[in-house]
C-alpha cells in the first residue's frame, strides 16, 4: 500500500543553497507515501473499510506533512495571493490598453484595392445560386450592370 521514496532533508537543501550553520552533507531521508493505488483492494467489507481508512488516514498525515513544512499562516497565503492578482492587473491592463491604442492609431488596416482583380482572382467554378450567377454577392456595381442588361433584353 505504501511506497518508499527518498528526499533531501531541508538541512541538506540548505547546505546546498549555501546557508551556514547547516550541515555540508547531504543526508537521504526516507518517507513513506502512498502509492497510485487508490481503490480497494477486493477483500471482505470490513478489510476494504479499513484499508479506506488508511488511506485517508496517510493522505491527512501528508498534508499536515506539507502544512507543516510551509511555515505560512492561511492568511499569509491568501495576501500573497492578492498581492500577485493586483500586479497582474497593474501589469496586464496598461499592456491591454496600450495594445489596442496602437491598433486603432497606428496600424493601418488594409482593404481590397478598388477597381477590376487580377484574372486569377476571379476564377469561377459555378455561377452563384442568386439571380445574377456571374455577381458577388455585395459587388454592387455588377449588379446594376447585371439588372440593367435583364431590364433590356
Amino acid at each position: 500500500m505504501f511506497a518508499v521514496r527518498t528526499a533531501l532533508s531541508r538541512s541538506s537543501l540548505l547546505a546546498r543553497q549555501g546557508v551556514p550553520g547547516s550541515s555540508s552533507g547531504f543526508k537521504l531521508v526516507m518517507n513513506q507515501t502512498r502509492s497510485n493505488q487508490v481503490v480497494p483492494k477486493l477483500a471482505s467489507p470490513a478489510e476494504m473499510q479499513a484499508e479506506a481508512i488508511a488511506q485517508l488516514r496517510a493522505r491527512v498525515r501528508r498534508q499536515k506533512e506539507i502544512m507543516s513544512a510551509t511555515h505560512h499562516s492561511e492568511a499569509e497565503e491568501i495576501a500573497e495571493m492578492w498581492k500577485w492578482i493586483k500586479i497582474s492587473f497593474i501589469v496586464a491592463l496598461p499592456v491591454c490598453v496600450l495594445s489596442m491604442a496602437k491598433d486603432i492609431l497606428l496600424v493601418e488596416h488594409t482593404h481590397r484595392p478598388h477597381g477590376p482583380l487580377p484574372d486569377y482572382m476571379e476564377i469561377q467554378v459555378k455561377e452563384f445560386p442568386w439571380e445574377c450567377e456571374t455577381c458577388a454577392l455585395f459587388d454592387l456595381e455588377c449588379w446594376k450592370k447585371c439588372r440593367a442588361e435583364k431590364a433590356a433584353a
